[in-house]
């Protein structure tokens, strides 16, 4: 099956509760409202808004040889997205996340890397991605068996086969980032990591100093999400434009960021300039953000469309 994108690196299975306040003390039972199951992860959550937006995806991956690996599989499947090349890993149980969301929509997160341990180079189907339009890397940062120089000789490839290049991340503060992340941007056409992770590579606050550094590495654009400030979107070498949020209720803040890419890489498949692009991805995490879980939110393209001709935007 020939697939417009290929959504390569983490794929997670996500237990959430909300909402959360409190750990409670020895045995002691506290009741939630509401508990969920996902399929969640820089690569796979993605994808599966992708196929909402009517989008050809595949999914390239690993899960473990577990219930939590057929509820991944089963689940992208059922939206549409061609799981193929989800190789199951004998040695490593699939990626999960327990999410206990506060009722202001942050969460801390409890994480088990699992199979998304196991993923390497050896992994992408070169035969389908050849075919296709636009690669995203989603997980550098919790892709060991990929981070590095295996990265960006695989983005390089990928280049070299004409294909649009998005990459986002899900890191914490760590001395070897830049190490890390280095040989892959300069094969990044459209990068969209949160503010804070974006900050926390660059090792500066100022967002004008973290946009300068990663054109200085060579990132085509940066699209830096920042909840309700809205988005930073800027091409390399040019001044950012910042995108004003939408006025919403949130209710988890989870998914968001990969809702985003979702939606700018379906409008940049529709044709659409980098802000008409960014615009739906900004509606698309707006959307996500008004329910619980990745999966939460969007409908199709024509509910995302409705909305971002009616909703109310926050001041810039």
């Amino acid at each position: 099956m020939t697939s417009q994108v290929i959504s390569m690196g983490a794929h997670i299975a996500d237990a959430l509760g909300w909402p959360f306040t409190s750990v409670p003390p020895g045995q002691r039972l506290e009741f939630m409202e509401q508990i969920k199951f996902t399929v969640a992860g820089t690569a796979a959550a993605p994808a599966v808004n992708l196929a909402k937006l009517g989008v050809e995806v595949g999914a390239v991956g690993r899960i473990g040889n577990d219930t939590i690996g057929d509820f991944v599989r089963s689940t992208m499947n059922s939206y549409g997205v061609n799981t193929d090349n989800l190789v199951v890993d004998a040695r490593r149980q699939t990626s999960a996340s327990l999410l206990p969301i506060r009722r202001d929509g942050s969460r801390p997160a409890l994480h088990v890397i699992g199979a998304n341990a196991g993923l390497t180079e050896t992994d992408v189907p070169w035969s389908i991605v050849e075919k296709a339009q636009i690669f995203h890397l989603g997980g550098a940062f919790i892709l060991p068996g990929l981070d590095g120089a295996p990265m960006g000789r695989v983005l390089k490839r990928v280049k070299e086969l004409g294909l649009t290049v998005t990459m986002d991340f899900l890191m914490s503060p760590r001395d070897d980032a830049q190490r890390v992340i280095g040989p892959s941007l300069r094969y990044v056409d459209y990068l969209m990591p949160n503010i804070e992770e974006a900050g926390w590579l660059v090792g500066t606050e100022d967002r004008q100093e973290i946009i300068e550094w990663l054109h200085t590495q060579g990132v085509g654009h940066t699209l830096l999400t920042m909840g309700g400030g809205g988005v930073s979107v800027a091409a390399n070498g040019d001044k950012e434009t910042v995108l004003p949020a939408y006025d919403i209720s949130v209710v988890d803040t989870t998914g968001c960021g990969d809702a985003f890419s979702a939606g700018l890489i379906s409008g940049l498949l529709d044709g659409l300039d980098v802000m008409g692009a960014a615009e739906r991805g900004l509606a698309c995490g707006s959307l996500v953000a008004t329910g619980l879980g990745s999966d939460a939110g969007i409908v199709d393209r024509n509910q995302v469309a409705k909305f971002q001709q009616t909703q109310a935007r926050l001041a810039a």
